[in-house]
């Protein structure tokens, strides 16, 4: 009998499309889990109605001012919880077996986690232009110019590619999904609550403003809002990013190694 040589090594082509292929499988995988979907779908868009409609002409002094203001910052919240899912869907597959499967097949051994974040991506684009979307019918509109636009875009996906390592490490070190989601709500609603995403920073007593311009939250809302809606931009926007690289250099390390013990 004749011994079928295991190919030792995946090149990086080969790996590129397992990559793609498994983020695939990830994106798919949301038609059989429809509460997913309704949390990165219907729930910003909840969130959206809710708060311009209740609290708009209380802050603002009108709905229309108000989602002007509050609109991008919702977008920069909304990023954040849906870089969760990376986590959560992490902690199911290691859960559950399936990348024990995985390694037991010729793919490249990143492919499974880097499919993971592409998916991501994905889910994220989808989520900017709804919340976008529903903005306009609301009567946002962008006080900039369209390259403006999909600079904001292309700074959301920055930001949440670097997070995405965060929530990779939660995915990895928790018990079950459940904590990952746990996570989402107990360590991010502070964050995201104690920033400029619904209010002006000068509304806030003095003492809490200092955190909040210092929250990278409020960063990249300004720097959002910059882009789409016009004011200051290179200041903020060189912060965001400098935010995201220190993120994903923190926590992309920690993230591998804590996979790899794990997986």
């Amino acid at each position: 009998m004749t011994a079928i040589a295991v190919q030792p090594h995946v090149g990086l082509a080969t790996g590129l499309r397992q990559t793609l292929t498994l983020a695939w499988r990830t994106v798919v995988q949301v038609r059989h889990n429809p509460w997913e979907l309704s949390d990165f779908s219907i729930q910003p868009i909840m969130f959206v109605l809710l708060f311009t409609y209740v609290f708009g002409g209380a802050i603002a002094g009108s709905v229309s001012d108000y989602l002007t203001f509050m609109l991008p910052g919702m977008i920069v919240m909304n990023m954040l919880f849906v870089t969760m899912y990376v986590g959560q869907g992490l902690n199911t597959d290691l859960t559950k077996g399936v990348f024990d499967r995985l390694r037991s097949l010729p793919i490249a051994r990143w492919a499974p986690l880097a499919g993971r974040i592409v998916a991501d991506q994905v889910k994220q684009a989808w989520s900017i232009v709804l919340v976008l979307g529903v903005g306009f019918i609301l009567g946002f509109r962008i006080g900039t110019n369209v390259l403006a636009l999909l600079a904001a875009v292309a700074l959301l996906l920055v930001f949440a590619l670097a997070f995405s390592w965060v929530s990779v490490l939660v995915g990895v070190m928790a018990k079950d999904p459940e904590r990952v989601q746990i996570f989402g709500f107990t360590a991010l609603f502070p964050v995201t609550f104690v920033s400029n995403v619904f209010v002006p920073v000068d509304t806030m007593p003095g003492w809490l403003q200092a955190v909040v311009k210092a929250n990278p939250v409020s960063i990249l809302s300004d720097a959002c809002r910059g882009l789409m809606i016009g004011g200051p931009v290179a200041t903020p926007l060189w912060q965001s990013l400098l935010w995201a690289a220190g993120i994903a250099a923190v926590f992309a390390p920690i993230s591998l190694w804590a996979f790899k013990r794990r997986a």
